[in-house]
């Protein structure tokens, strides 16, 4: 070949090039997002699958733990075991036919059939803690003030949620995903539900694997239907016909007004 026909053939080859690349990085822009931008946040973004669930030591074998009481509207249902730590077991006001499972007391106050133990609420209160501690402080989430705090009517995957404001369920929402999914919520603000709402699970989403971590006082309206752990820093407050599939955990106080809570 002659040197002077190289040229030409050079020259289409680079413009085609320049033309691939031209095309790549208008992609990139149609989206908001250079070629480096999409591949940190790729990055950045762990996968549902790699979410551990948040130990909650021996407070995962309470379904009621509460600091400073736990007080009730006659007639409740409770299964699974409840207790109070370091107040006196006077703080609790569920009678015994109310609680399938132990009462824990610290002392010898409280109702007639509750069992003493001081020890285990301590080291359960402080497993309390430490799980609500572990819960806020995951990293890297998944969703960022997803909806603006309103998740009402929304199917919500396995991942990690975070929320700077306070978050309200107005409308049913579901939770969908397999039976070793997790999902964590940090919730900076307080956790309302409405009256009549229900949190439903779907593909086999388990409600042992869903944390509610609220720095603010959570309440569920009236014949609401919660599912997942709640790790309170301030109260739970449930009112009249609320049903819970989980654990009520708070730093505070729980109040009940004639519900079913069901240790998962």
């Amino acid at each position: 070949m002659k040197i002077k026909n190289v040229f030409p053939i050079a020259a289409i080859l680079l413009a085609g090039f320049m033309g691939s690349c031209t095309n790549d990085q208008d992609l990139s822009l149609a989206s908001g997002k250079t070629s480096s931008d999409q591949s940190s946040s790729l990055s950045s973004k762990p996968s549902s699958g790699a979410l551990n669930v948040v130990n909650l030591g021996i407070a995962g074998e309470f379904v009621i733990l509460s600091k400073t009481g736990i007080t009730d509207v006659y007639k409740s249902s409770v299964t699974g075991d409840i207790g109070t730590s370091p107040i006196t077991g006077a703080a609790i006001t569920l009678a015994c036919d109310e609680v399938t499972g132990t009462i824990f007391t610290v002392n010898a106050a409280g109702p007639a059939c509750r069992v003493t133990n001081a020890s285990r609420l301590t080291t359960a209160v402080g497993n309390m803690q430490t799980a609500y501690t572990d819960a806020a402080g995951r990293s890297n989430p998944n969703f960022l003030n997803l909806g603006a705090g309103n998740i009402g009517g929304k199917t919500l995957k396995a991942g990690l949620y975070k929320f700077t404001t306070a978050v309200i369920v107005p409308t049913d929402i579901t939770i969908s995903g397999s039976s070793t999914d997790v999902w964590i919520f940090q919730i900076a603000g307080t956790l309302k539900m409405s009256n009549a709402v229900r949190i439903t699970l779907t593909g086999g989403a388990q409600a042992k694997n869903i944390f509610w971590q609220t720095s603010g006082a959570v309440t569920l309206g009236t014949t609401s239907h919660f599912e997942g752990t709640i790790l309170s820093k301030t109260g739970i407050n449930l009112q009249t016909g609320a049903s819970v599939n989980g654990r009520l955990l708070a730093q505070t106080s729980v109040t009940l007004q004639m519900n079913a809570v069901t240790q998962p």
